[in-house]
Parts: C-alpha cells; sequence; structure tokens
C-alpha cells in the first residue's frame, strides 16, 4: 500500500507549485527535519528514487542511518562507513534528505590553500542575500579532504551525537570531486543545519563522505540561490510522532557537523 505524506509545510511557494506536477526552480525540497534525525529517528519513510519527482542535486542520508548521501546530476550515491561508494537501488529508504534542481546563478573562484571555514566566510562575503538558501557545488581539487560516514544502526537508535563519536573518518590527499549540499539561513535552526551542510564525492567515484573539513588546492564554486522551501513531514512514521522537537539540539548539531 503506498505511504502517505501530509503536513506539507509550504515557504514562499509559487502558485504554479499547486498547479503543476514540476517543482519550481530554486526549490529546496526537504525530507522530515534535522532535528528529529538528531533525536534518532533514523528509519527511512521514503523512497530514494522519489527525489528524482523533487531535483537532481543533494544530500541526506539513507535507513537506519547507513551512510552518506550524494545526489549529484540525477545519480544517488552512498558512501558507507567502510570508506566506500555504493550506487543504492531507488526502493533504498531515506529518513532525511534535502534536494533541488541545481542550476549555479554564481561562479566563485576561491583562493589556494583556503580550508572550509575559510570558505564559508568568502561565501558569505559574496552572496547577496544571507536570508534565502543556496545550493552549494564545488568542483575542484583539494590537498587535503577529510570526511565521515556512519554504520547503520540498531534499535533502540542512540542520538545522532552518540553515533558520531565511533563514526569512520577518512583523510584524502589530493583528490579531485564534488561538494554537494546547502547554505542554509540562521532561522531553519530545528529544521535544517543553519550555515553550511556539505558532503563530498571524488571524481573517479571511490571516496566521499561528510566534509568535516579540506584545503583547496583550485575549484570553482557554484551557488544556486533557491528563495523556495518545500518541507514533507512523514505522516506515518510513528517514531516521527512520538519525538520531543521542543528540545534545543544546537549544541549537538555543532558537535555533529564538525
Amino acid at each position: 500500500m503506498k505511504r502517505k505524506y501530509s503536513a506539507i509545510i509550504f515557504i514562499a511557494l509559487s502558485f504554479c507549485f499547486l498547479q503543476c506536477s514540476s517543482v519550481p526552480q530554486n526549490t529546496i525540497t526537504q525530507i522530515s527535519t534535522i532535528d528529529a534525525l538528531l533525536a534518532g529517528v533514523y528509519d527511512g519513510h521514503l523512497a530514494c528514487k522519489e527525489l528524482l519527482h523533487y531535483g537532481n542535486f543533494g544530500i541526506g542520508t539513507f535507513d537506519k542511518l547507513d551512510g552518506e548521501m550524494v545526489f549529484l546530476d540525477g545519480v544517488l550515491y552512498q558512501v558507507k562507513a567502510d570508506g566506500k561508494v555504493y550506487q543504492p537501488p531507488g526502493e533504498v529508504l531515506t529518513p532525511f534528505a534535502a534536494v533541488s534542481n541545481f542550476r549555479a546563478d554564481t561562479v566563485l573562484v576561491p583562493g589556494s590553500g583556503m580550508d572550509l571555514e575559510g570558505l564559508e566566510k568568502f561565501i558569505d562575503e559574496q552572496i547577496p542575500n544571507k536570508n534565502i538558501f543556496c545550493g552549494i557545488k564545488i568542483i575542484g581539487t583539494f590537498t587535503v579532504m577529510k570526511t565521515r560516514s556512519v554504520p547503520p544502526q540498531q534499535k533502540p537508535y542512540p542520538p545522532l551525537v552518540d553515533v558520531t563519536k565511533t563514526q569512520s573518518v577518512f583523510d584524502m590527499e589530493n583528490v579531485t570531486g564534488t561538494i554537494v549540499g546547502f547554505r542554509c539561513p540562521d532561522y531553519v535552526k530545528g529544521i535544517n543545519v543553519p550555515g553550511y551542510h556539505l558532503h563530498f564525492l571524488s571524481q573517479d567515484f571511490r571516496q566521499g563522505g561528510h566534509i568535516l573539513d579540506f584545503r583547496i588546492d583550485n575549484a570553482d564554486v557554484e551557488i544556486d540561490e533557491c528563495s523556495k522551501f518545500f518541507l514533507i513531514i512523514p505522516e506515518n512514521s510513528s517514531a516521527f510522532s512520538k519525538v520531543d522537537l521542543n528540545v534545543d539540539r544546537a549544541e549537538e548539531l555543532e558537535e555533529v557537523e564538525r
């Protein structure tokens, strides 16, 4: 029986979205919330193939928190805790993902040697509106790339901050690839990650993961400004319906992200 989804929240939604089957350009579609994931809501509730209805670009995770998602050029990749990159079948479920149809509005060229913190400041100085969402795609070569992934979890699920204490960390050197992710405004606290949430996929499709840090050799930064946000809440997830989303998880998020 096909699962139903309700409680769909629209932010800056155009009339066309209600009338057309396609998602408008400059729209980020998100499945569930980051605070639910932080609290341990890891059971998937949407088939990954359904993400193609909403975009060709994005990040997220998989059922039972089994690795890091990189969605690039309409192809879904799964970076597991063994450090290898897989292409999961479309029937695999996701508990959390954010996707868009990426189309660059701006291309920036950061300086060689710039690390993650420096790049975030560099982009923040360039974007004209810090209160809208941005898709971020960075194609380049990195002298250092540090990423992580996590193994699938068993019930009762621990909170994400505990899972990442035993995460697998991957240190790459002189690697070429693509960074995929989003910059979200501060007011999305509890819904998504305020600031930057970035994943990496190497050019040979053999390495990747959630980015902890990097150092740029040379790269182009493509930015897609997104003024629309579409949030899908899982109606039939008992775990989501019971989770306490009043808890302030900002400190947990900071620890998990870095």
